[in-house]
């Protein structure tokens, strides 16, 4: 199939054409190089370069503070579930999660078999195999241990399409962010955080590589005693190079970053953004009840729109048509079922549109 689709998996998700493009054009041999980036050494001037200017992408974007450490590392962010734990909790041993989705439960799972986690809010609703959340807890609601380790939540949840709109306050104690899924959509401060870590495949890159800025003085909690590729202190040291990284993701990280830089920035990028969901929330709202979107209106991602129609029968109906119409990714997660339609940054505003247009039509014929 030569024509691209309208791609609205939830990840690994759609790169910025303008990138594929640019990565098409120099795969063969980069440019003075007379190699690939898929051949070159991670060792080699070449490769420190387009290093470099990944992290440099990065540090602009995020407006970054020198006193914090970038690293793109592997094994996803299902690794950094550990790594957060391993490295951070000691000497204490005990942390604070908040709980918004399937992924905060699972880097929970993680912690405990490090040391003590408290709960210090959790959305969970439902019984048995019918559980689900819906919200991001209210300030209010967070129970909070002074004395923690670190505070963990999840900014943004694919599965249940929630996310937070700021972080959550947490006096002197660490903050730690999960920013696989939105990563890049919005300006933050990142002062505010001890750590954000995130798997690329949303936002910023391919699967395969994760992002870590990591403050610098947390890296003193990592103990000799840690394997050496989970120490993030090791992994600082050598700059991310302690073994092979995965040369080709932190090459396309760079291509993203300088797309970005070159347009509009994260200011650009939140509006487009916001306009998006916009489109697409005022279709399931303007529908006289036959899209229902999942989460409560003031916790909606602007990433991730979940939703259901009437009937099972239906929304098969309707992800078999979106997929004869050029859409790709509409089924909702096996957990919760429904429909989803994952709109990162490098989504297009017409593709919404056409979306849009779409479910009109589809309503008209079977509502």
């Amino acid at each position: 199939m030569e024509k691209r689709i309208y791609n609205l998996n939830a990840g690994p998700a759609v790169l910025p054409e303008e990138v594929l493009l640019e990565a098409q054009k120099e795969l063969f041999a980069l440019p003075g190089v007379g190699m690939s980036i898929l051949e070159i050494s991670h060792r080699s001037k070449t490769f420190d370069a387009i290093h470099a200017e990944a992290k440099e992408g990065i540090k602009k974007l995020l407006n970054v503070p020198d006193d914090y450490s970038i690293l793109f590392l592997q094994g996803g962010a299902s690794l950094q579930f550990s790594m957060v734990a391993l490295n951070l909790m000691p000497p204490k041993n005990k942390a604070d999660y908040i709980l918004t989705g399937s992924w905060s439960k699972k880097a929970m799972k993680e912690a405990k078999r490090v040391g003590t986690v408290n709960i210090a809010a959790s959305t969970e609703e439902g019984e048995g195999d019918k559980k689900y959340f819906k919200r991001i807890p209210k300030q209010s609601e967070l129970k909070l241990d002074p004395d923690a380790s670190y505070v963990h939540f999840t900014s943004n949840n694919t599965i249940y399409g929630t996310q937070w709109k700021s972080e959550p306050q947490v006096g002197n104690v660490p903050l730690v962010c999960d920013a696989s899924s939105d990563i890049l959509y919005k300006p933050i401060d990142v002062s505010k955080y001890a750590m954000i870590y995130a798997g690329a495949q949303k936002n910023i890159g391919p699967s395969g590589v994760v992002l870590v800025i990591i403050r610098k003085d947390m890296l003193e909690r990592s103990q000799d005693s840690l394997h050496t590729m989970l120490n993030y202190k090791i992994q600082a040291e050598n700059d991310s190079l302690y073994n092979t990284p995965n040369t080709f993701g932190i090459y396309i990280i760079k291509l993203v970053t300088k797309h970005l830089l070159n347009n509009g920035g994260l200011d650009k990028m939140y509006e487009i953004n916001k306009k998006k969901a916009e489109i697409l929330y005022n279709a399931l709202d303007n529908s006289g009840g036959f899209y229902k979107g999942h989460a409560d209106k003031d916790s909606r991602s602007l990433m991730n729109v979940t939703f259901n129609l009437p009937t099972p029968e239906l929304e098969k109906k309707l992800i078999d048509e979106t997929v004869k119409a050029g859409f790709a990714g509409l089924k909702g997660h096996r957990s919760v079922g429904g429909l989803r339609a994952s709109i990162y940054n490098a989504f297009p505003i017409k593709g919404v549109e056409e979306l849009v247009a779409f479910m009109n039509d589809f309503q008209k014929k079977n509502g």
